[in-house]
């Protein structure tokens, strides 16, 4: 095979799939949601300061079934990235570095943020 035909880096399909893969890709993901969530909290804080029919608008759009949804996703993920972002501070600390103790913290990650998730939009909707 010459220089020329040869791929410059490897690709997905050469990687057995694993759950640290997923965890990863996952944690870019919803840093970007938030990068997202960030700028409707700036529409949200501009229609506040624009008058009453701005905010209303606002308001109205995120009490919509596609607005709820939005927002819904927007705190799993805000927990998500918090809790993969400490065990990410805990693998920096040298722990959890093995194949068995990262996937665990993975899953646990995944479980942490889907329970925080479940419990602020109970007690959000109760109150």
């Amino acid at each position: 095979m010459s220089a020329k035909n040869r791929p410059l880096s490897p690709h997905l399909q050469v990687y057995r799939w694993q759950w640290t893969m997923a965890y990863s890709i996952l944690h870019r993901a919803t840093g970007v949601a938030l990068s997202v969530g960030a700028l409707f909290l700036v529409c949200w804080l501009v229609a506040l300061a624009g008058g009453a029919a701005e905010f209303t608008l606002v308001q109205d759009f995120s009490a919509s079934i596609i607005g709820k949804i939005m927002l819904l996703g927007w705190t799993w993920s805000l927990f998500y990235h918090l809790a993969n972002g400490i065990r990410h501070m805990v693998w920096d600390s040298g722990r959890w570095l093995e194949l068995k103790p990262a996937e665990l913290s993975g899953h646990i990650s995944l479980a942490s943020s889907v329970v925080l998730t479940l419990l602020v939009w109970v007690l959000a909707y109760s109150s």
